[in-house]
């Protein structure tokens, strides 16, 4: 049997680098083609040269000169510059797409990717959070090819598989509930970025820990799961679970639950994408039974996550609604981590963007850049 051509954009990030832990492991299934990276060349030439992908990306040129000095081979392919990804995701020869960008920046590559009818695994959510109604009309993902990778929704697939949709009285997403579950409104007033930072459950990038102690995390996974499922966003219910061991519920017409149960470890998800319809054998950490444990559920508190219901205000909004949201939270998020604005003024910027940019309601990739575009601007002139 050939090996499976894998390409990993964003393969210096949490995800891309987990994707390669068990990737050196499972030499024997896949071969890595493709690696990307926008600015850490360092870290992306260790991977280049362990590995050694016929194609590399390094999104930011400056780079270039102190990034090749480091590569001990020479790959077929060399590319720099934020178009290569779309360009790669166009041309090159992969069998299955890692997408782990981060933003906006990802959904040219999935939807061109699934163009050419590829399996693509996603962690970007944003892909489908602005741009599912063009996803969802793809052939590709007709046909179950675009699996995903956030642990909430590889739990809702793996609870749905053998299932039908039409059984499905709703579905109940997971969240820790960040670093301030416990926070008053006013404590929130007084939120540090080093605060936000400091996840109690998760290890990820800066931007999604961020969202996650916003909770807008959770409004695009609620988001991502409406087009995923092709379900109203009336019944996707978000709950409080700090311990994050139960990563989604989903409760059919007869009664019945089905729930996906893990430590809290990306692993697991990542390798089930991979694999999908599938499952390899692989060393994951998994819950001692014998132990007690506690599971605990509580409701969302929205007053102190505005985000959320900002996000699910949008889904139900639709059209562009959901790329201005989330274009509005990356600039957001961008300018509390360089400390230009306070953390409550998160969702006000967020707000303020849904409320002072035209929805359209037709959308085309390129009609999503124009907003995406737009919103950026309009969200960097706030609260100057």
């Amino acid at each position: 049997m050939s090996l499976i051509k894998l390409a990993i954009f964003g393969s210096t990030g949490s995800i891309g680098t987990q994707a390669l832990e068990i990737l050196s492991e499972k030499e024997d299934l896949f071969e890595i083609e493709i690696l990307s990276a926008n600015n850490n060349f360092k870290k992306l030439a260790v991977q280049a040269n362990r590995f050694r992908p016929n194609v590399l990306i390094l999104g930011n040129e400056e780079h270039r000169k102190d990034f090749l000095k480091l590569l001990d081979y020479k790959p077929e392919f060399l590319s720099f510059g934020p178009q290569a990804l779309e360009d790669t995701a166009s041309d090159a020869d992969y069998d299955v797409l890692l997408n782990s960008l981060v933003g906006f920046a990802g959904f040219m590559s999935t939807y061109r990717a699934l163009s050419r009818n590829k399996k693509v695994a996603l962690a970007n959510k944003e892909s489908l959070v602005v741009g599912g109604s063009i996803l969802t009309e793809l052939t590709a993902f007709k046909e179950g090819k675009l699996i995903p990778v956030d642990s909430e929704h590889s739990a809702m697939l793996q609870c749905l598989t053998g299932e039908s949709r039409d059984d499905i009285r709703k579905i109940v997403i997971t969240a820790s509930g960040g670093p301030f579950r416990d926070y008053t409104v006013q404590q929130m007033k007084s939120i540090e970025v080093k605060d936000a930072l400091n996840h109690p459950n998760w290890d990820m990038g800066a931007k999604i820990t961020i969202d996650s102690s916003t909770m807008m995390n959770k409004g695009l996974e609620i988001i991502e799961a409406k087009w995923l499922f092709e379900l109203p966003v009336e019944k996707i219910e978000p709950i409080i679970h700090p311990q994050s061991i139960i990563h989604s519920i989903v409760e059919f017409v007869d009664g019945s639950s089905k729930a996906q149960l893990g430590p809290p470890d990306m692993k697991v998800p990542i390798l089930y994408a991979l694999t999908y319809p599938g499952r390899t054998p692989f060393p994951n950490h998994t819950l001692d039974y014998s132990r007690p444990m506690n599971l605990e559920f509580y409701p969302v508190n929205f007053e102190k996550f505005p985000c959320l219901q900002l996000a699910i205000d949008a889904a139900k909004e639709g059209g562009g609604a959901p790329a201005i949201l989330n274009a509005a939270n990356e600039i957001a998020v961008e300018r509390f981590l360089n400390k230009e604005i306070r953390y409550i003024d998160i969702p006000k910027i967020i707000e303020s963007s849904l409320n002072g940019i035209e929805i359209s309601k037709e959308l085309t990739p390129s009609a999503l850049q124009t907003i995406d575009k737009e919103t950026r601007d309009f969200a960097y002139s706030l609260l100057k």
